[in-house]
Formats: structure tokens, C-alpha cells, sequence
């Protein structure tokens, strides 16, 4: 009896070792396939992920980090933190909860969150530098503190919130420049009324009381009426003149090409610049927000081209391609300088880049033995000519 509980005892405590070993085998299994799975979830991340300790040597990189650093995963291990994040590029925090971060000087709100204030400056390993945003975790590990940062390149994104500021500022010195025209253009058409038509009428009104004194048929009379006729034939061609500065009536009255030809016409007898138009009439049949945005930026042209550019000879280009209208305006002159097309007091320029954007247009300017304007305007359905 005793030696047959000592057997059942026996195969007991085997079945139960072997149950044991097979849940240790089991569960040891289990953590190496999630072991595996999360090294897999690493490498094939798209956002660096670099593991250091707390000497902050780093431990493991993913693919993704030795690409944006422009190095091998095999070279950045082993490797200081601070060659791939310089110490010296770091914002310091003074927020106890972000010991690791804040002893490396890289400042985040909270460990776990991305931070949003581009406080990390990255360096690639041709010495290039680049912003950074990030998140760190950590954990313990055999007695030892793991952190894992990951990383993200916002280099992108600062260039587009750069170029952003750089828009809302020449906007707005766009805008007080514009006042200051408006002002400008106030002053001089009222000192042109006053001047100019002001003095013709003054002028007139003595004439008249004169003429009254005389005898109708009188020589003198005839004289008077002749000089009347004269200065009322000069307050004409003053008023328009002054309207003519304020609204084209060329555009009025003839359409976009007409308005063209006599601007050319106008250009080339008061600036002795020979300047050709090359246009089909047909094809510049558009309506008035078309055909004055259009002349304005051929007008804005002429002028910059009149006062920077030292041209002999102006070329303009309009012709209809796939649904578009094709602007271009070329001179033969000193060009323009790359630092100075994007200046914000370049007003000339951004005046006529807003009208092309305006009409959902597109412009480009090259200097080429010159300058030129190259510009690509959609037409609206109503404006594409009619299938024959």
C-alpha cells in the first residue's frame, strides 16, 4: 500500500513539473512572439525611435532614425546622444517632471506627449542641422532605466509656417503701401483739378465776363471766343486725361487688345523703347475682370521695366493653350536679381502675383538675358471659344 502512494506521488509531481514546464515553455513563447512583434512594429516605423540609457549611449535605432540622421543603424549605436542631438542646440527645462529631457536639455511638456514648441535641434551626420519634435517613454528593465525617444522631421513644416510669416508680412506692408498709394493718388488728382482744370475754367469765366463788354461781331470778340474755344478744348483733353489715369478707356471702348496696343504705343513714344505686341484679337475677347487684371499687370510690367530694367526692347506674348490665356512679358534688359523677386518692398511684383493668384493663375519670373514674366491664367467655360 505504501510503496503504491509513493508511485502515485511520483507520477503526480511529474505530470504537475511537466505542466509547469509547459506553461514556462508556453508563456516564454508567447513573450517572444510579442518581443518579435513590437521589434517588427519598430523597424518598420516611419518615425525615428532610438533607445538609450541613462548615460544616454544609445542602445537600438530603427531604420527610419538612421535615414534621417544620414547615417547606419550600426553606427549609431554605441554612439552619445548628443552627437545626433548637440547639447548646445537644446532649449533647458526647468520642469522636474521631465527629468531625462529636461537633464539633456531637450524641453517637452510631459513624458509620453509630442510637444509642439520645435525645442529639439537635430544634427545628420554631414553636420547638418534640422528641427525636431518628439515624445519619450521609459522603463525599467533588469534593474536599469530604458528611455525611448521618438522622433519626427519638421523641417518641412517650418519651411511652409516660415514661408507662411513671410506671406502675412508682405501682405500687410502690401496693405500699407497700398493706403499710402491711395493717399498718393488722392493728392495728386485733386492738385490736378485744381491745377489744370481749376485754372482753364477761372480762366474762361474772365473771358466771358470780357466778351460780354464787347460788341458780338467785334474783332476782339472774335479773339476772345477763338482763345475760349482753345482753353475748352485743353480742359477736354485734361479731363481726359485724368479719367484716362484712373479708368482705361481704351479698355472701355475698344477691349483688351486695343487697350494693349495703345499702351505699347503710349510706352514706346514716351520711353523711346521699341516694345511689340503679339496677341490675336479674337483671343483676347474676355470680360472685365479678365481683360483690367490683365492690363494692369502688362502695366505694372512696362513700369518696372521702364525704371529698373535699362531695356532696349520689350516683347509682349498673349495667346490661348489648353483652356488658359499665356502671358508673357520679356525685355533685353539688366534682369532682376533672385534675392529681389521675393522682397517685400518689391510692390511691382507682389502687386501683379496677387492678381495672378486672384484668377487662380500661375506666374513665374527668370532672368534670362533679361526678364522675364511668364504667366498662365485659366479661363472660366464661358470664356473658351465655342467647338467649330
Amino acid at each position: 500500500m505504501g510503496r503504491r502512494t509513493h508511485s502515485l506521488l511520483i507520477l503526480s509531481t511529474l505530470a504537475l513539473g511537466a505542466r509547469l514546464s509547459w506553461r514556462l515553455g508556453w508563456q516564454c513563447a508567447r513573450r517572444a512572439a510579442t518581443a518579435k512583434r513590437s521589434r517588427g512594429i519598430i523597424q518598420h516605423a516611419t518615425d525615428a525611435i532610438i533607445s538609450t540609457d541613462e548615460h544616454q549611449h544609445i542602445l537600438q535605432v530603427n531604420p527610419s532614425a538612421a535615414v534621417m540622421f544620414g547615417t547606419t543603424a550600426q553606427a549609431m549605436r554605441g554612439a552619445p546622444l548628443e552627437r545626433y542631438i548637440p547639447r548646445d542646440q537644446r532649449q533647458h527645462a526647468t520642469n522636474g517632471a521631465v527629468h531625462f529631457f529636461g537633464s539633456t536639455g531637450i524641453r517637452m511638456r510631459m513624458k509620453g506627449r509630442r510637444t509642439s514648441d520645435y525645442a529639439v535641434t537635430g544634427l545628420k551626420a554631414n553636420g547638418q542641422p534640422f528641427p525636431l519634435e518628439g515624445t519619450i517613454s521609459s522603463l525599467a528593465e533588469n534593474g536599469q532605466r530604458i528611455y525611448t525617444i521618438i522622433l519626427r522631421d519638421i523641417t518641412e513644416r517650418k519651411q511652409v509656417q516660415e514661408q507662411l510669416e513671410q506671406s502675412y508680412s508682405q501682405l500687410r506692408e502690401l496693405s500699407a503701401a497700398l493706403q499710402t498709394i491711395r493717399e498718393e493718388e488722392r493728392k495728386h488728382i485733386a492738385r490736378e483739378l485744381h491745377d489744370d482744370l481749376g485754372q482753364l475754367l477761372a480762366t474762361l469765366r474772365g473771358d466771358l465776363a470780357l466778351l460780354q463788354r464787347h460788341n458780338a461781331n467785334s474783332a476782339a470778340a472774335r479773339k476772345l471766343q477763338k482763345g475760349m474755344d482753345e482753353l475748352l478744348m485743353s480742359a477736354i483733353t485734361s479731363l481726359r486725361r485724368i479719367a484716362g489715369n484712373l479708368r482705361p478707356r481704351a479698355l472701355d471702348e475698344g477691349g483688351l487688345y486695343f487697350a494693349l496696343e495703345s499702351l505699347r504705343h503710349e510706352f514706346e513714344t514716351r520711353n523711346s523703347i521699341r516694345c511689340t505686341l503679339d496677341a490675336n484679337e479674337e483671343e483676347l475677347i474676355l470680360d472685365d475682370v479678365y481683360s483690367t487684371a490683365i492690363f494692369r499687370i502688362a502695366q505694372e510690367a512696362l513700369t518696372n521695366i521702364t525704371r529698373h530694367a535699362e531695356a532696349r526692347k520689350v516683347a509682349l506674348s498673349l495667346y490661348r493653350k489648353d483652356g488658359a490665356l499665356h502671358v508673357t512679358i520679356h525685355d533685353d534688359g539688366r534682369g532682376i536679381a533672385e534675392k529681389d523677386m521675393d522682397k517685400a518692398s518689391s510692390f511691382g511684383l507682389i502687386g501683379m502675383r496677387e492678381r495672378v493668384w486672384a484668377l487662380h493663375g500661375d506666374i513665374a519670373i527668370a532672368s534670362d538675358g533679361g526678364t522675364r514674366i511668364m504667366i498662365r491664367l485659366p479661363l472660366p467655360p464661358e470664356e473658351l471659344p465655342e467647338p467649330a
